[in-house]
């Protein structure tokens, strides 16, 4: 008979409160004499895989060897470990986390003792397994679900995958191939965990997850796998190797370049929603079919549909963000609420309810050691989990439980929900779309004021090859998108120029069933696109050639957040570091991350949060970052460095250098190296070279700039790279007066700040030269007069705002002129300050009169708004003469009072 409890050795209180919530606790306390000792010695705390190795060894010495103590040290150390956990969860307040993290670490340790003994074995019958050259081979063992992520329950199976790297035979007397040498092992394995035995089992070991799963070998090697993923793998396999993990073997890193691919596309990925949305109706239906509503983990609002949330991100954006990466759900969670894409309350509600759901989860299966998820039936035992889990009863639980589930399939729904499931107004007028005549006035009554214009191109596209060859599911998401774009455009101030605009688009993504998935499963993306297109063609254009950009429609924080410029540096550095050496992949994100800023600025520019000159600010700040950041990648490959770090600098002139960048600007920029080696010539050539290369090079995601290296020392025909000392003896020898002028607006940019300063210095003599007045106003007055010839008075009927007489180019040349002529005595005007600022310090100095000065300032302002206005329109620089008459007087007074012309 086994003993009452209150016949029970002196237990810690503990125990015996634990046990009135536990059969499975009671049972074993009867049976396994050995167990209320070592639970009186470990609830104290956790217990790790250390406690747990000693145990095992500990059984080991009682039994003899490590062969015959193999099954029942395990099954005992199962029995602590549970046991332990029920106490410490119910009655110590140990916390989530530690009930997770040990219940993997059991498994961990069972799987690895186990592994190590059994090949042991297997290795004195047949010899090591060995590849065709003689390497050693291993067995990696992948745990999947939540083992993979750590999140182990109290009464879970365990998901494992078993892999070998090479096929090959072993190097026995006994010869048996590498297949059959892990398949027996594998097969061992699970006998070892798994056998019921007068001692239970360890744990239920599911192989399913496997390739091809129960039909598939029960191992497979490396090249197998991979030609799996790439043939055979589905959209459900994706979402389950999210979290596989390898738990024995050491050839991990091999293994993550053949599964990363798979798992995580290049690019972004919506698709993954109407995929990870089937599978979810696929266990809502045998869920339905079972009866099982009250299942906590696949029930709706259950752990399963919070597990979807983050991990159809995860599928979404892990291949552009490898923080999403990562295998614990709530650490998936946090990282979603951190980067905006989820809302932070949101995320506090689905983890609050993770937490609840895991915790209910547990005491069902501390009742009998079952795996189970439903809630009781019986009055008892639903009265002993409410008080379990603090409740005073039943009905308490079930309302805290439907609040929680409640809140999970309310954030759910508003992610994998399908707003195109929904009729449309104009489904008929876009299904219709060849029958030109009757679309006409549909589009007239929705506002657009060239509805025949609008309803051809409409026919155009409906007629077109490319729109009748899409594949079904991907012509479904276009179709479904295509009212909701005629409705949006409609809504905007020129609904027609917007509509051309968005068909342009659709025109463009319309083979990407990523993007129009996008599209269509957040309307207000689509909203904010329609609002962009009408805002600026400039705009329109861009994101039409960057359409992996539509992901940053998604979150307004960012569109509307003040640069942080330092940390974007930062963690585009590390993130370039990481992708060693794929010079290729590194190419493509520096200009994914380049577009998706611009972007950024652009929203700002286009909403009238920026002004011209923070933008220009912006803008050449971000372009420093990435002369920055290429420098030392290009350098890396070098192949023959004769130092650690290139004494090498970036010289930035025109609008970079005056810190004037706009969107779609050239970089004129001067390479200078300061070394006094034999090779250096050749090297840094060789390094100016493959800067502007990457700087230049049109890839996969597009081009980040154009360069003009004209300015350099003898212009094309001079050296790409130039020593200092000759850049120093050109300037003060041989320069042009132009040469000089842009001088003006020259900076360093990036690179090695000590050659930075020395040009700076050079800069600095150069421009304090005396130079004569009389002969520096004839020459730049020439100069002037030449490029007016060249550009200007083009348009009689229009005011050019760069080129006229008045415009942008007086103030610059204005400006030049007064600091190649005064700065020898007055040094304040030799800083590279700006235009306006330099104004305003010519007329402090009395060099000009001050109020003329100021108001050429602003003049110079409002010059630069206009003809920013007309770029973001993809218009000339050329406005009505009397839009700009105010703001060119002051400039032509004062190039009047400065030339006498």
């Amino acid at each position: 008979m086994p003993a009452s409890p209150d016949a029970l050795p002196a237990l810690p209180q503990a125990v015996h409160d634990a046990r009135r919530f536990s059969r499975y606790l009671g049972r074993m306390l009867d049976s396994q004499p050995w167990l209320g000792e070592a639970l009186a010695a470990s609830i104290g705390g956790p217990i790790d895989a250390r406690r747990m190795e000693a145990f095992i060894a500990a059984r080991e010495a009682v039994f003899g060897d490590p062969d015959s103590a193999l099954r029942p040290a395990l099954r005992q150390l199962r029995i602590w470990v549970l046991c332990h956990l029920i106490v410490r969860d119910l009655c110590c307040g140990a916390p989530l986390a530690e009930v997770t993290e040990t219940m993997t670490a059991l498994a961990e340790v069972a799987v690895r003792h186990a592994h190590d003994v059994l090949r042991a074995a297997l290795v004195e019958r047949y010899g090591q397994p060995l590849s065709p050259t003689g390497w050693e081979q291993e067995l990696l063992v992948i745990g999947m679900g939540k083992l993979g992520g750590r999140e182990l329950n109290v009464s879970s199976d365990i998901d494992l995958i078993f892999i070998y790297p090479e096929d090959g035979d072993t190097g026995g007397t006994k010869i048996i191939s590498n297949y059959e040498f892990f398949e027996r092992l594998g097969k061992q394995l699970i006998k070892a965990l798994a056998e019921i035995t007068e001692h239970g089992q360890v744990f239920r070991v599911d192989m399913r997850l496997r390739p091809n799963g129960d039909s598939g070998p029960l191992v497979c090697s490396f090249d197998m796998l991979e030609n799996y993923f790439v043939t055979q793998g589905r959209e459900w396999e994706r979402y389950a190797w999210i979290k596989a993990r390898v738990m024995l073997g050491e050839r991990w890193t091999e293994l993550g370049n053949i599964a990363r691919p798979f798992v995580f596309r290049k690019y972004l990925d919506f698709g993954a929603i109407n995929a990870m949305r089937e599978l979810h109706a696929q266990i809502r239906r045998e869920v339905a079919r079972r009866d099982r509503a009250n299942n906590v983990k696949l029930g709706p609002g259950g752990i399963r549909e919070i597990e979807f949330i983050a991990q159809v991100f995860q599928l979404i954006r892990g291949g552009r963000d490898t923080a999403l990466q990562i295998r614990p759900t709530l650490g998936v969670l946090a990282q979603l609420a951190e980067r905006g894409i989820l809302a932070a309350e949101a995320v506090a509600e689905l983890t609050a309810a993770y937490v609840f759901l895991r915790r209910l989860e547990h005491r069902l299966q501390y009742l009998d050691d079952a795996q189970t998820h439903d809630l009781p039936a019986g009055e008892d035992d639903q009265a002993l989990i409410a008080q379990a889990m603090g409740f005073a009863d039943h009905g308490a639980l079930l309302a805290a439980l439907d609040a929680h589930r409640a809140a999970v399939s309310r954030h759910f729904d508003s992610v994998f929900g399908d707003p195109s499931d929904e009729d449309h107004s104009l489904d008929a007028t876009w299904a219709g779309a060849e029958d030109v005549d009757s679309v006409v006035p549909e589009l007239g009554e929705l506002g657009y004021r060239r509805p025949r214009e609008a309803a051809e191109r409409l026919a155009s596209i409906h007629a077109s090859p490319r729109y009748r060859q899409l594949p079904n599911n991907i012509k479904s998401r276009f179709d479904a998108l295509m009212p909701r774009i005629l409705e949006a455009a409609a809504a905007t101030p020129e609904p027609d120029d917007t509509l051309a605009r968005c068909l342009d688009l659709m025109e463009a993504i319309g083979r990407r069933g990523a993007y129009l998935a996008l599209l269509q499963q957040y309307p207000q993306a689509l909203r904010r696109v329609a609002d962009l297109m009408s805002a600026s063609r400039w705009a329109a254009q861009y994101l039409t050639r960057h359409p992996i950009l539509l992901d940053e429609m998604l979150d307004t924080r960012s569109l509307e957040a003040t640069p942080d410029w330092q940390a974007f540096r930062a963690g585009l550095d590390a993130e370039l570091e990481a992708l060693e050496p794929d010079m290729e992949r590194q190419m493509d994100v520096m200009r994914e991350q380049h577009h998706a800023q611009i972007f950024r600025l652009l929203t700002q520019d286009i909403a009238g949060l920026l002004t011209v000159e923070k933008l220009a600010d912006h803008l050449s700040e971000l372009a420093d970052i990435m002369l920055d950041l290429t420098l030392p990648r290009c350098w890396s490959r070098i192949k023959i460095r004769h130092r650690e770090q290139p004494a090498f600098a970036v010289i930035s002139y025109g609008k970079l250098g005056g810190k004037e960048l706009g969107y779609a600007s050239d970089l004129d920029i001067v390479f200078l190296y300061d070394d006094d080696a034999p090779e250096a010539a050749e090297v840094y050539t060789r390094l100016a070279q493959r800067t502007n290369t990457w700087l230049s090079s049109r890839t996969a995601a597009g081009l980040l700039f154009e360069t003009d290296l004209r300015l350099r020392p003898n212009g094309e025909s001079g050296m790409i790279a130039v020593s200092l000392e000759a850049f120093r003896k050109y300037q003060l020898e041989s320069a042009w007066v132009w040469e000089h002028q842009a001088l003006t607006r020259a900076r360093f940019s990036a690179g090695d700040r000590r050659i930075g300063d020395a040009f700076e210095r050079i800069r600095d003599e150069v421009l304090r030269l005396p130079r004569e007045l009389d002969t520096l106003r004839a020459e730049v007055l020439a100069m002037r007069h030449k490029m007016r010839d060249a550009h200007a008075g083009k348009d009689p009927e229009r005011f050019d705002l760069k080129h006229d007489r008045g415009g942008l180019i007086d103030v610059e040349f204005l400006i030049q002129y007064l600091v190649l002529g005064h700065s020898h005595a007055h040094p304040r005007l030799t800083g590279n300050l700006g235009n306006i600022a330099l104004l305003r310090i010519a007329g402090e100095l009395g060099l000009i009169p001050a109020e003329l000065a100021a108001a050429c300032a602003d003049s110079y302002r409002e010059l630069r708004r206009l003809q920013h206005r007309q770029r973001l329109n993809e218009l000339p620089s050329r406005v009505p003469p009397g839009e700009a008459e105010a703001a060119r007087a002051p400039v032509v007074a004062l190039w009047q009072q400065v030339f006498g012309e």
